[in-house]
C-alpha cells in the first residue's frame, strides 16, 4: 500500500470523523421548579424543546428535570444555569430576594395590562436595562403571568378592613410589600409550598394566578377568590425567565446557535405571555 492512499485513508478517516462529531446530538439538561404535568412544561418548556428538536434535525435534544430534580431549591436555579448545574431553567428570578431588584420592577401591583404585553416590555426593558442581573447566562425569553389574585380557604374578605391581620402568602419581594400595604401580614413561601400551608393553616390565603391553581390543585383546598374587576390589571405579577449557560451556548457550531437564536428573544417572549 502506497504512501499516499494511506494518507489519503487516514485523511478520509478524520473527516468522516470530524462529520460524525459535528452531527452528534447535544443533549440538554432542563431544570425547573414545577411538576411535570404542570401547564409550565407541558404547554410551555416542552413545546419549546420540541421545536428546536425539529428544526435542528434531532441534532438538540431536552432532557428535563422538573420538581428541582437536579437539587436545590427554586431560588437556586438562575445560579445553576450561570454554573453549569442546568443548561437551562425556567424560573422566577425573584425567589432570590433582593438580586434582581431592576428587573423587579415588573413585579410591581397593576402594572401589566395584559400577559402578553406585558412579557414583551419586560424583554424589552432588561435587554436595555438589566442584562447584568442575568451575568453567565444567555437569556432565551422572559415573561409574564396573567397577574396574582388573592385565594383563601375559611376567609371570605369582601373590604380592606378583613384583610387585616391575615397572613397570606407573598409570591415575591414585591408582592410581600403590597400585602402589608393592605394590613395583612405576608408570609413568602414558593408556589408548591402552599398547599400544604394553607391546609395546616400557616397562611389564610395565598397570592396566586390562575394558571398556577391547577399545577398545585389549589381548587380543591381554596374556596374563595379575591380579584380585581374584569379588563383592570392585576394586585401584582411574578417575572419569569427561560435562560441558558451561556457557556453552553457558546460551545454550540454555529447552526445550531442559529436554532436556539431562531426561538429567543422578543417574539419568543409574547408567546408564553
Amino acid at each position: 500500500m502506497s504512501k499516499l492512499f494511506t494518507r489519503t485513508l487516514l485523511a478520509g478517516a478524520a473527516l468522516l470523523a470530524a462529520a460524525g462529531a459535528q452531527a452528534q446530538q447535544v443533549v440538554l439538561k432542563v431544570h425547573h421548579f414545577l411538576a411535570s404535568t404542570s401547564a409550565a412544561q407541558v404547554n410551555l418548556i416542552q413545546p419549546w424543546c420540541n421545536k428546536i428538536n425539529k428544526e435542528s434535525n434531532d441534532r438538540l435534544k431536552c432532557q428535563i428535570y422538573p420538581s428541582m430534580q437536579l437539587g436545590g431549591k427554586p431560588a437556586d436555579l438562575m445560579d445553576h444555569a450561570r454554573d453549569g448545574v442546568a443548561d437551562l431553567v425556567w424560573t422566577v428570578p425573584t425567589c432570590a430576594a433582593g438580586r434582581f431588584i431592576k428587573s423587579e420592577v415588573f413585579e410591581l401591583p397593576f402594572m401589566a395590562a395584559t400577559a402578553r404585553s406585558g412579557s414583551q416590555a419586560l424583554w424589552t426593558y432588561v435587554n436595555k436595562n438589566a442584562l447584568d442581573e442575568f451575568k453567565g447566562t444567555k437569556l432565551i425569553f422572559m415573561h409574564v403571568h396573567d397577574g396574582t389574585l388573592f385565594h383563601f380557604k375559611d376567609k371570605t374578605p369582601t373590604k380592606m378592613e378583613d384583610l387585616k391581620g391575615l397572613k397570606i402568602r407573598g409570591a415575591t419581594r414585591i408582592n410581600s410589600q403590597f400585602i402589608t400595604a393592605l394590613g395583612a401580614t405576608p408570609v413568602q413561601m414558593p408556589l408548591p409550598a402552599v398547599p400544604e400551608a394553607l391546609s395546616k393553616g400557616v397562611i389564610d390565603g395565598a397570592s396566586v394566578p390562575w394558571e398556577g391553581v391547577p399545577s398545585i390543585k389549589l381548587q380543591d383546598i381554596a374556596r374563595y377568590a379575591l380579584d380585581t374587576p374584569p379588563g383592570l390589571p392585576r394586585m401584582g405579577n411574578t417575572i419569569f425567565a427561560f435562560a441558558m449557560n451561556q457557556a453552553k451556548y457558546d460551545s454550540l457550531p454555529p447552526e445550531l446557535k442559529k436554532v436556539i437564536d431562531d426561538n429567543a428573544g422578543l417574539a419568543t417572549s409574547a408567546w408564553p405571555g
